[in-house]
């Protein structure tokens, strides 16, 4: 009689559900696989003592072990948050434990360094029971048994994402606690762990795989076949059969033209140096277990930081390089933002970062690897080419929410034409986990498989988390080559791109900025960083300036180097994408003013130190001397109304209301400083006057009035006889929006928050100054119960340029303050100020890819133009802009509450500006007068005659091309040649003369790391190079050999 199967057909659901609970942590942990890990456990072997250090201080190996230390033992918490405690643990291991691999496990739920006794940094931990979780140590390969061990712990009280309270971007919770939950001597059962990855693999292919497919079938069937013959009665026969049940399976190839992932480990930037060690010691670990495995750091700032703080863990990394283990790839200082840098500062994020990793580990980098960052600027592809390296990679654009970006591995190409391979990663994380899930995302979110069969896979705990775990190489190792996965090889993301290179065809272009359509509130929060980060950009540049000219000039002037490359390098680390777009914890954002207050005080007296070599002046500069030098650190002439100090008997037209100042006015030539005293008093004249409830400010240029609440109600241009504003409309309107985002509080503006705009209370007008320089009109704005502004609205003499200088006392709980103009002006697109060009974007929602642009990035400004007219918004130190039809909004202030509790609380100074101009965009002035707004004249007080005899020079100018700026004048890196740097500002063709009034022998192209290139012709006599063309949008660097003479120059 024939009997039917005992055995039911199995369900999906119901076996995936039986294989998750059988390697659990939470169900079934006393008798599932998790359970039999282990098969030998001691906490009696570790005998623990500890030092708590005071005040939240960090405090090095050799300090922390001289303490006095006192026993302690698990069940104990420790903190408050950001803490530091010491651990000695006095370890003896069993002696019948004899042959036996013996790991120490630590789980204080924190992060924690084990510490060699001779202070070398064996491996980072993190407990807690996240993904994150990294709690065990290889204390012994084979012990003998009765071993006696000591080893240091440096306990962290904070987790992976320091310390916030319940959730990730919360802010930190300061007196948090972490539970110093298990510390014992285990002795891990291989075979459990073997079967324990097996299973990860195989759940994660039945999980993944389309329940149609004879793979995810066969998938499902070894589960249950693996389970059903685990036996904990008896465990290691049971395990060797299991073994061979699920051996069987992943030993099934992958087809011969399956898609092919490489997989390349990377931890990106995080807070702490702390954690840099921790994670690259766990890193060369596992690298001594695991020889095909190769880690990617991409910062030049952590390795310089590692070399500092661990010398000894440093030179295991240069080892672990040159054998090809440890790649230094990336070419910049710091993972930085891409929106708010100045171009400038981008490259000098290249030219640190690529003359770090050439000195100390022998080369330059080939990728620009920046997988974490909110948008990128179309000048990179040119940028990172003339930085001498060759593709990019990222992934941050499949985070958009709104369009799927349409490309995986493509041409980028740049505003002026640059071309550079790029490759997105299809996972679309820069944390994969290695895991099937993973690997299935890798082909299925490629959307560039006829061109290119290949992908990069980063994978590793990230945002501080200590990089790759011993799981995600096990899992690599098991889907290297298995039938129904493509196939995987750990390898290095250089070989990876070559190799993209060689074999893809007929890549998909895309031309100009890489809009990220995410997190667009970095543009305005943490106000006081970006002003900062804006005034400063500008204050190296004028320091640079002058030294190089003082080095020039041949006086008695030693080149501040060493001091400014510091300060630069302290300037790209407040770059990096959490701290410069406001995204970073309160005391992250407490450390970058700190650094930024630094910069300034230094900045500030090396400026003093090189006006005085430049002037031959012993004057202090503050003020005590009886004359006034105004140098222009702009590469064209240009006219302002500027302030300075009331001194008896001056005879000033015009005086501030204090008396205490005044106003004069100042021409002044390209690179060229001269005698107040010297400037010519004649000049148009500005006043202000009140006409019935309107305010009015009148100049030879425009007539601007306001009403009673300080709008600006009608804006006419005289020479043009045009008005700016739509009848019944009003331009410097502030606005209050509700600002509540989906999650990223920090990060996000949501587009439905300009649904909700309203005027920001109310505001009362009065007349300031009156003229004849200088008027003005103040306006009191009480914007809410909590918080108050002030503006200063200010027309000169001098130019069209209306400018509101405005103060804010903001106390608000997620609102948003913006300024709003609208203009009788008609076009479908807006240009805006970008690093070394512009960027133009649509003013219409026609599209999904129009409406995502609601809030995007400008540097200077804003401009809307139509045929023959046009009107531009300039700011000093803000970014983010809205700009619908003909209504124009600037972002001012936000007021998140996650991850800084107090982001923006508190008082803040910004300016911003109307420049109406005759033509469209590129036939005006915007781009000088954006520059002249942001940066003014440097006024010096010298002692009386200290010029006499000086005849006012320009010392650089461009001739015959208004659209190439001049925007970098600095000491080479290798020599005392003179190195500057100009773009072509608008998109078209240039073609100029470089006149110099220095003692100029040579001049010679070169990239942005300063090697040589083709000569360019220098006509000594003439003081001017020959013609150089430059095309839109091009960066060009030259660098000029000067021989410092006295006798050169006229003084």
């Amino acid at each position: 009689m024939t009997t039917l199967s005992a055995q039911p057909r199995f369900l999906r659901s119901i076996t995936l559900d039986r294989a998750n609970k059988f390697v659990s942590t939470d169900f079934y942990n006393d008798i599932n696989l998790y359970s039999k890990l282990y098969s030998k456990r001691s906490s009696e072997a570790v005998e623990l003592s500890v030092y708590s250090v005071p005040d939240l201080k960090r405090i090095p190996f050799e300090k922390a072990t001289k303490q006095s230390f006192h026993p302690t033992s698990t069940g104990t918490s420790y903190g408050p948050s950001w803490s530091t405690h010491w651990f000695k643990l006095n370890i003896t291991v069993p002696k019948d434990w004899a042959g036996e691999h013996v790991e120490l496990i630590w789980d204080s739920s924190s992060e924690a360094m084990i510490w060699s006794t001779d202070g070398i940094p064996r491996q980072g931990l993190t407990g807690d029971n996240g993904n994150d979780r990294r709690v065990e140590y290889t204390l012994l390969k084979k012990a003998k048994g009765g071993e006696v061990i000591d080893l240091w712990v440096e306990m962290a009280c904070n987790g992976m994402f320091g310390a916030g309270k319940n959730g990730l971007i919360n802010p930190p919770e300061d007196n948090r606690t972490f539970y110093l939950s298990q510390v014992e001597l285990a002795v891990p059962n291989h075979a459990a762990w073997t079967l324990f990855y097996d299973m990860q693999v195989i759940t994660g292919m039945a999980n993944e795989l389309p329940n149609e497919t004879a793979r995810g079938q066969e998938a499902l069937y070894a589960l249950n076949q693996v389970i059903d013959n685990y036996d904990r009665d008896d465990l290691d026969a049971s395990l060797k059969k299991c073994l061979q049940i699920s051996h069987e399976f992943l030993s099934k190839k992958a087809a011969p033209n399956a898609h092919h992932v490489t997989a390349v480990g990377n931890w990106p930037y995080a807070e702490t140096r702390r954690k840099t060690a921790r994670s690259w010691s766990t890193q060369l670990r596992l690298m001594e277990d695991y020889p095909e495995y190769v880690f990617v750091c991409s910062q030049a700032q952590q390795l310089e930081w590692l070399a500092h703080d661990y010398p000894k863990l440093f030179q295991e990394i240069k080892e672990a390089s040159k054998k090809g283990r440890f790649n230094v790839i990336g070419s910049t200082w710091v993972e930085m933002d891409c929106n708010l840098p100045s171009g400038e500062a981008l490259c000098r994020q290249f030219l640190y970062g690529q003359r770090y990793y050439e000195k100390n580990f022998g080369a330059r980098c080939k990728i620009f690897w920046l997988p974490d960052t909110f948008g990128y600027s179309a000048q990179l592809p040119q940028i990172v080419k003339q930085a001498g390296a060759q593709y990019f990679f990222t992934q941050k654009l499949s985070w958009n929410n709104i369009n799927k970006f349409p490309n995986t591995t493509f041409t980028w190409v740049g505003l002026d034409g640059t071309k550079i391979l790029t490759h997105m990663a299809p996972c679309e994380t820069y944390t994969a986990q290695a895991d099937v899930g993973d690997m299935v995302r890798s082909i299925r979110n490629n959307r560039d498989l006829a061109f290119s069969n290949q992908s990069l896979l980063p994978y590793g705990n990230g945002d501080g988390g200590g990089g790759p775990q011993r799981g995600m190489l096990e899992r690599l190792r098991r889907m290297k080559d298995i039938d129904g996965l493509p196939r995987c090889d750990m390898g290095s993301a250089e070989a990876f791109f070559e190799s993209v290179e060689e074999k893809a065809k007929g890549l998909q272009e895309w031309k100009g900025e890489l809009y990220f359509e995410l997190h667009r509130g970095t543009y305005t929060s943490q106000a006081a960083t970006k002003r900062y980060n804006r005034k400063l950009e500008f204050m190296l540049r004028d320091v640079e300036i002058a030294t190089t000219l003082c080095m020039s000039l041949a006086r008695d002037y030693a080149y501040p180097k060493a001091d400014l490359d510091l300060l630069w390098k302290d300037l790209l680390l407040n770059q990096f994408h959490d701290v410069l777009p406001g995204s970073a914890i309160e005391l992250a954002n407490i450390d970058a003013r700190a650094i930024y207050k630094n910069i300034e005080t230094k900045a500030k007296r090396i400026l003093e130190e090189s006006l005085r070599h430049l002037y031959q002046s012993k004057s202090s500069g503050d003020g005590s001397g009886d004359s006034f030098v105004a140098f222009n650190s702009l590469g064209w002439d240009r006219s302002e109304i500027i302030e300075i100090p009331a001194q008896t008997g001056d005879n000033l037209q015009q005086y501030s209301a204090g008396k205490n100042t005044g106003y004069v006015r100042v021409d002044n030539g390209a690179f060229e400083y001269r005698d107040i005293a010297d400037s010519k008093s004649e000049t148009g004249r500005v006043h202000a006057t009140s006409q019935g409830h309107e305010l009015i400010l009148d100049n030879d240029f425009i007539i601007a009035k306001f009403n009673q609440q300080g709008h600006l109600i009608s804006l006419y241009d005289k020479h043009e006889t045009r008005e700016l504003i739509p009848k019944g409309q009003a331009g410097n309107q502030l606005k209050l929006y509700e600002d509540v985002p989906l999650y990223w509080e920090a990060w996000d503006v949501e587009m439905y928050h300009l649904n909700t705009g309203k005027p920001a209370g109310t505001g009362k007008a009065r007349i300031g100054e009156v003229g004849p320089l200088r008027a003005t009109i103040i306006v009191e704005h009480r914007l809410t119960d909590h918080s108050t502004a002030s503006q200063t609205i200010v027309l000169t003499a001098a130019t069209p340029r209306l400018e509101f200088h405005m103060e804010a006392d903001w106390h608000e709980n997620r609102k948003l303050l913006k300024v709003e103009f609208t203009w009788d002006i008609i076009s479908d697109f807006a240009t805006y100020d970008s690093q070394f060009g512009v960027i133009q974007r649509p003013t219409t929602y026609n599209t999904s890819q129009d409406y995502a642009k609601f809030e995007v990035c400008g540097h200077k400004f804003a401009d809307l133009s139509e045929h023959g007219y046009g009107v531009a918004l300039l700011n000093d130190c803000k970014f983010g802009y809205s700009c619908h039809g003909n209504v124009m909004r600037l972002s001012l202030l936000r007021s998140p509450k996650a991850p800084d509790l107090n982001c923006d609380m508190g008082h803040h100074e910004f300016a911003f500006a109307v420049l109406p101009h005759k033509g469209t965009f590129h036939e005006s002035n915007v781009v000088r007068q954006s520059y002249q707004f942001n940066v003014p004249m440097i006024i010096h007080s010298i002692a009386k005659n200290s010029l006499k005899g000086h005849k006012p020079v320009s010392y650089f100018e461009i001739e015959g091309a208004k659209n190439v700026v001049l925007d970098t004048i600095k000491r080479a890196e290798d020599s005392d040649h003179v190195i500057i740097r100009l773009h072509e500002a608008f998109g078209g063709r240039a073609q100029f003369k470089l006149k110099c009034s220095l003692n100029v022998q040579s001049v010679v192209r070169c990239n942005i790391l300063e090697d040589d290139g083709e000569p360019v012709e220098f006509v000594k006599s003439e003081r001017a190079s020959g013609w150089i063309v430059l095309h839109a949008f091009e960066i060009l660097t030259l660098k000029l050999k000067v021989k410092p003479s006295d006798d050169w120059i006229f003084l």
